[in-house]
């Protein structure tokens, strides 16, 4: 999922939720693609099916791939807590993520491009991993040359950090805090990860 270069609107249409962002494709035709439309008879899906589903849309969400995302709940099942819980907070603490909620990407895609190609620094040092898992205190800051970036100061115009407890922003140092881990209540996106659970422990 991290390279899904297919259509977006065409998953966002599955799952009824706009996947990557607001989609106008989504409102118009607010039911799932295919060749028969709306009128198509829908079978009652099974438990399987819906928890399948669950963890697909949380894979295309966070653009993480079967594996990765395999570890993040062996992880999370591993720790102490309520594991469904865990695994959002650890999708919510990857450095792609957190560019995403700092306001300095559109998406979560263009987060990933722009810590891929060097862009930004952790605690001082570059780091281009996006899947790097940030801890509590962590300082995220755009390089010194990388500033001026239309694609960044585009971003930052219309962002609002204030909206994640979990993150501060220093807009004009164009650079930013993960202060901790967010808790499930402050975490926006419609994910029953109580369903993921239940698909990994079968």
């Amino acid at each position: 999922m991290a390279r899904y270069r297919g259509p977006k609107s065409k998953i966002a249409r599955k799952f009824r939720e706009p996947i990557f962002g607001p989609d106008k494709a989504l409102d118009k035709k607010n039911y799932p693609p295919g060749q028969h439309g709306p009128n198509k008879r829908r079978m009652k899906q099974s438990e399987y099916a819906v928890q399948l589903q669950e963890k697909q849309k949380a894979k295309y969400t966070y653009g993480i791939l079967e594996r990765q995302f395999a570890n993040l709940f062996s992880k999370a099942s591993k720790s102490k807590g309520i594991t469904g819980e865990i695994l959002l907070q650890l999708c919510e603490s990857r450095l792609d993520n957190t560019v995403f909620r700092l306001g300095m990407a559109n998406s979560r895609r263009q987060a990933r491009q722009l810590v891929t190609h060097r862009h930004l620094k952790v605690n001082g040092e570059l780091v281009n991993i996006p899947s790097y898992t940030l801890k509590a205190g962590d300082k995220i800051e755009v390089r010194e040359k990388s500033k001026s970036l239309e694609i960044i100061l585009d971003a930052l115009s219309t962002s609002d950090a204030s909206k994640f407890p979990w993150v501060a922003l220093e807009k004009e140092q164009r650079a930013g805090t993960f202060l901790h881990a967010p808790e499930r209540e402050n975490i926006p996106e419609n994910i029953k990860e109580q369903l993921i659970v239940e698909l990994y422990s079968k």
